[in-house]
């Protein structure tokens, strides 16, 4: 769910010609991926740099523990470094982190791994989505949704992101929140507004 989560949204923007030109790789090291319960992924750009994208979305899972300490992984993820904007979902930040990506930037991840995330950033936040302008990290598995909207609206503006969750039956209502130091986050209000899930007669 970290990689379709985010996935489902963003291409949204082409299917729904909100963003016509909108395209998008999926990239690994390895011509065949699979996670820890087996599901495999068949990438379309191997062992590429990374440079050439204006997003990178790296999802997180079990694997991230290994590959947070993996040299030849951090050293691809690394080619990264010129591109714009870059995400994580769950604990794909302990990889952005490994890769020097989160060096003085708020940061966050499921609670599960916040200490994990301390050496890497200058502050970890417990918060559904986390902006640093170049950078944006979302905390646990069900976040790759939050965050495929919010990179909706960095790409497209919020009328885009209204319209892509209204199409996905996303009834959650984005709202703005001031950290401790002042600063803005995105985070969700877990409520469901007044007119949404009433029994409707046919």
């Amino acid at each position: 769910m970290d990689f379709i989560g985010a996935y489902d949204p963003l291409t949204r923007l082409k299917s729904m010609q909100l963003m016509p030109g909108f395209e998008w790789d999926v990239c690994a090291l390895a011509a065949d991926i699979a996670d820890d319960k087996g599901l495999r992924i068949t990438p379309g750009v191997v062992g590429e740099p990374l440079s050439k994208y204006d997003l990178i979305v790296v999802p997180g899972g079990f694997g991230t523990r290994t590959l947070q300490h993996d040299k030849t992984f951090i050293d691809w993820l690394r080619t990264s470094e010129p591109v714009k904007l870059k995400a994580s979902v769950c604990t794909g930040s302990l990889l952005l982190g490994a890769a020097g990506f989160l060096k003085d930037k708020r940061a966050t991840t499921p609670p599960s791994a916040f200490e994990e995330l301390k050496p890497y950033c200058a502050r970890v936040v417990d918060e559904r989505v986390v902006d640093e302008g170049g950078v944006i990290t979302a905390r646990g598995v069900t976040s790759a949704i939050d965050l495929g909207l919010y990179l909706v609206e960095r790409l497209a503006g919020a009328e885009a992101r209204t319209r892509v969750a209204k199409q996905m039956d996303y009834p959650y209502v984005w709202q703005a929140k001031q950290s401790g130091d002042g600063r803005a986050n995105r985070t969700i209000e877990p409520t469901i507004p007044a007119d949404r899930g009433k029994p409707r007669s046919g």
